[in-house]
């Protein structure tokens, strides 16, 4: 099997010489499925970035398995790729794949999401700061609710995943300021509307219907989206008797908060393949290691930015 980086390296130096697209690279990716509308959007941009470099893109979906994922990547080494992404699942049980990716020298780059492996097995980490993103979101809480009581329900994203552990942590973080601010349940939502919605409902009952929960924390806006469905069957309003805050921005919790259903989401660029490819780059280029993480733009919206529009900004993004 080819070694990629002396190969690639020698290929860039004749394209440069010729003058001829360095782009000519096979690069395999590993997403994990398909739960949300953001991931359905970053599987679009990333192929539409391949596209536009000149890039050959192995695609694989693992459908929420990391068992699925491992044998893909497995099939990216065989296949001699160049260069592989990975959107991995959960954090933890990568290291023997990622050694073996090593061992045949194709550089690994994470996308969206971080891992619990030593550094050295990955080329770098595009992501962005999932911490921050879950305090910008409590401490919008904060002000919004001021020197009232809260309970707060919170849908967690996939049990083990690092947004659901560092978003949850840094809400935390967030609410931390305000001592009448309280999570009163946390659940899995899977990243899913279905089960958000499911959670959300189960919520309800526990809290007295529904009129004791204050907000709603979703590490996601799919989840928001099936919560704002169950708060509704409810006979409650979602964004006045219950707010609303979650993460992501995807079009349809601007179209909810146009129609005064939600009230803030903290935007998750859908394009992380872009950062990627310019860092896999300048990597084959001159072999210089990029910094281990490379952190995207995290934006507060709520109801006072046009939501309309950006809803119609944002439908032409692939989602």
């Amino acid at each position: 099997m080819k070694k990629a980086l002396a190969a690639l390296t020698v290929a860039f130096s004749a394209c440069l010489a010729s003058g001829v697209s360095a782009q000519s690279l096979t690069v395999g990716f590993s997403q994990i499925g398909s739960e949300s509308g953001w991931r359905a959007a970053e599987t679009t941009v990333t192929k539409q970035e391949a596209e536009k470099r000149g890039i050959d893109l192995k695609f694989a979906d693992a459908q929420q398995k990391q068992e699925n994922q491992i044998k893909a990547i497995r099939g990216f080494i065989a296949q001699g790729v160049d260069a592989i992404l990975v959107a991995p699942v959960v954090a933890t049980g990568w290291d023997a794949v990622l050694k073996e990716a090593k061992e045949e020298e194709i550089p690994v780059i994470l996308l969206d999401r971080q891992i619990e492996s030593p550094e050295d097995l990955y080329l770098t980490a595009v992501t962005s700061d999932q911490v921050h993103e879950g305090k910008v979101a409590g401490e919008w809480l904060v002000k919004e609710i001021g020197d009232k009581d809260c309970k707060v329900v919170e849908l967690q994203g996939t049990t083990g995943s690092s947004p659901a552990i560092n978003r949850k942590k840094g809400f935390e973080e967030g609410i931390a300021s305000n001592a009448k601010i309280t999570i009163a349940r946390s659940q899995t939502g899977d990243f899913t509307r279905t089960k958000g919605k499911e959670v959300m409902e189960s919520f309800i009952k526990a809290e007295g219907g529904g009129k004791d929960i204050c907000a709603v924390y979703a590490h996601n806006d799919d989840m928001a989206v099936g919560a704002i469905q169950a708060i509704k069957e409810a006979g409650l309003k979602p964004g006045t008797d219950i707010k609303i805050v979650s993460i992501d921005a995807v079009p349809d919790i601007f179209k909810a908060m146009a129609d005064g259903e939600a009230n803030a989401t903290v935007e998750l660029t859908p394009n992380m393949a872009g950062p990627a490819f310019d860092v896999l780059d300048a990597y084959l280029k001159d072999k210089k290691q990029p910094p281990k993480w490379i952190q995207t733009e995290s934006k507060l919206f709520t109801a006072a930015d046009d939501p309309m529009k950006v809803y119609e900004a944002k439908k032409g993004l692939g989602y």
